[in-house]
């Protein structure tokens, strides 16, 4: 069976590579011709609203799948009910406008952040009024790793941040002096089985993932982060992997906001559960059984941004385990992550602050 990806980077690298021993055969489509998923897989180069190349890759494939959120609604709606996508349409679109999203929590009953639509002088002055300062003013659509996003601490910041978001539809939310950042990762098959995994903690830096590990937290928050989860699968019948992201504030979950795909903070997943991630992925929009995701012992992901460490370094360290994404070295870029896997907390920890001093002495000051 042939899957066609929308997107081909690291994402659907790992997808593949996943995939390929399971027996099923990958086709992806990209704006680019050099992309960490066409080195494992043939690919179709062009834009994401080409029509034609959709069309191309609906018919040489079985299923579609996308691995980042910023693909076209459009195009893909337009391949009509004859092509079979999954996640489902209802649920990306969601994941595309974050009032959408914050509506969708508030109707499954997910507490989240206080918010207002903004999309002119007046309304950012109501949203000022009604949601107060601090805040964050967002792009409603398009933002991810930080982007498109302006902390609002004065009225002459808001406006600042208005200046240099204007043009698009935005969002003002309140700032939250979270405690910590957790995620939770979730796959659910055609059949409707569900399968969870244990709780991330993240850490973030210039709003990228710096650093996650898992298991995380007490069972009480992890019920309680999964419940919501849940919710959001069951809402959309969904099929595939979902992630769900989280401030934590004074031992209360506020969601923050969702992926409907495999998730940054779910790497870990590769060597540190019984089924990764990607392969759950694939089961669950293969129609196949879900596998375990049971945390095989304790983990850490962190991710390599910008340039790649010395190798020896890392493949000197017997619990590391080395991932290179096959990217062009350029400053914020993830161009590979390292996971570390030990048998308790403790030692991961002690393992993860000794190549941190090497990898991001900044991420160590802040473990």
């Amino acid at each position: 069976m042939t899957i066609g990806v929308v997107g081909g980077g690291q994402l659907g690298r790992m997808l593949a590579l996943a995939g390929i021993p399971l027996g099923q055969q990958f086709l992806f489509l990209d704006r680019s011709a050099d992309t960490p998923a066409g080195q494992i897989a043939p690919s179709l180069v062009g834009e994401f609203t080409d029509k034609k190349l959709l069309r191309a890759l609906a018919a040489r494939s079985e299923v579609l799948t996308f691995d980042w959120e910023n693909v076209s609604l459009e195009g893909l709606r337009a391949l009509g009910r004859t092509t079979r996508i999954a996640p489902p349409l209802a649920a990306l679109a969601m994941s595309q406008d974050r009032i959408a999203e914050k509506r969708l929590f508030a109707k499954l009953d997910i507490p989240t952040t206080r918010h207002a639509a903004v999309d002119s002088v007046p309304s950012l002055v109501r949203a000022l009024r009604t949601v107060g300062l601090p805040g964050v003013l967002k792009t409603r659509r398009l933002g991810y790793d930080g982007k498109g996003q302006a902390v609002v601490r004065t009225i002459e910041e808001a406006w600042h941040g208005f200046e240099k978001l204007r043009g698009v539809p935005l969002i003002y939310e309140e700032f939250v002096p979270f405690d910590f950042e957790v995620s939770i990762i979730g796959a659910r098959s055609r059949s409707g089985e569900i399968a969870i995994y244990p709780l991330n903690r993240n850490l973030h830096r210039d709003g990228i993932l710096r650093l996650t590990r898992a298991p995380f937290g007490p069972s009480a928050l992890q019920r309680r982060a999964a419940r919501h989860l849940r919710r959001v699968l069951e809402h959309f019948r969904y099929e595939g992997v979902l992630n769900v992201e989280f401030f934590v504030r004074r031992g209360k979950l506020i969601a923050n906001e969702t992926a409907p795909r495999v998730h940054n903070s779910g790497h870990w997943t590769i060597e540190g559960a019984a089924t990764s991630q990607f392969e759950n992925h694939l089961r669950a929009i293969l129609g196949l059984p879900l596998g375990a995701t049971t945390a095989r012992g304790h983990a850490a992901m962190i991710n390599l941004i910008g340039t790649l460490p010395a190798r020896p370094l890392v493949l000197a360290t017997p619990e590391a385990h080395w991932h290179d994404y096959g990217k062009a070295e350029r400053p914020g870029r993830k161009v590979g992550h390292v996971t570390v896997l030990a048998d308790s907390a403790q030692r991961r920890d002690a393992t993860a602050r000794k190549l941190l001093r090497a990898i991001d002495p900044v991420a160590l000051r802040a473990l």
